[in-house]
């Protein structure tokens, strides 16, 4: 194959993304690193002597993991919690990102919908749901009496991925804590799980099972900060629905949801 016809390849495999100026072969292990010597012509004394005056003291970088799960929790506004992902650089998806997507809607309404990682459509606008998940809703809210301004909107994280794909299981450590404090701010009465991505990133009871397994029933959300679980509805992802069945079973949750609401 020729260079032009490799490239589309990878472009269908969903490596739009090109982050190093030269291949990594990540099936070899790293090269060592070597600490630097001091010069051959340095005299023993002169090291000792130059090294106790001139080398910092270290000082261990705190994992990112760490960072993101401590800085959260000083945040007390949603404002301050939109700045603080825009500041945040412990998560390698920031810098292939076009823009950040925080939530959008009425953090008062009641109900908070989690859809999957932003699109490239979320991804070029930097506004949550602007994809085909987004225009689905715009038509099935009216008939619980609700619109986007009424609930609020977000996505399990603020970044698009490369290619669209899965976010990794550190990825989605460094960014779950941003969510859950979104939620322990809104605290609405009801959460909309959109997809199995979203409902085992949530729900620690979700790992092992489908989603035609865990739809159709409450099950109840925690995250520290909370004083008690909010019930969470597991359904499919409007963007996703493939099949007469899914369309059938996310109709059957949705007035599942409608009924809760109005109780």
């Amino acid at each position: 194959m020729d260079a032009l016809a490799l490239l589309a390849l990878q472009i269908d495999w969903g490596a739009d993304e090109a982050l190093e100026d030269a291949p990594v072969v990540r099936l070899r292990d790293p090269a060592p690193r070597v600490a630097p010597t001091q010069s051959s012509t340095q005299s023993p004394a002169q090291g000792s002597a130059q090294g106790s005056a001139t080398r910092p003291t270290a000082v261990p970088a705190m994992p990112a993991t760490a960072a993101v799960t401590a800085l959260p929790l000083e945040v007390t506004s949603l404002e301050a919690l939109n700045a603080a992902i825009r500041d945040f650089e412990g998560c390698p998806l920031r810098e292939t990102a076009t823009h950040p997507v925080f939530a959008a809607g009425d953090p008062a309404g009641g109900l908070l919908i989690i859809g999957d990682p932003p699109s490239d459509a979320e991804d070029r606008s930097g506004q949550a749901f602007s994809g085909p998940a987004g225009m689905f809703l715009d038509r099935v809210l009216p008939p619980l009496g609700l619109s986007r301004e009424r609930v609020m909107l977000t996505h399990l994280i603020p970044w698009r991925p490369p290619g669209n794909r899965p976010p990794t299981d550190a990825e989605l450590a460094q960014c779950l804590p941003f969510l859950h404090r979104l939620i322990v701010l809104t605290a609405p009465r009801h959460v909309v799980l959109l997809g199995i991505q979203v409902a085992r990133a949530l729900l620690p009871a979700a790992q092992n099972h489908t989603l035609r397994r865990l739809r159709g029933k409450w099950a109840d959300l925690m995250v520290a900060g909370l004083e008690k679980p909010i019930p969470a509805l597991p359904m499919h992802n409007p963007a996703m629905l493939r099949t007469a069945a899914e369309r059938r079973e996310f109709w059957a949750d949705w007035r599942m949801l409608r009924r809760s609401i109005s109780e």
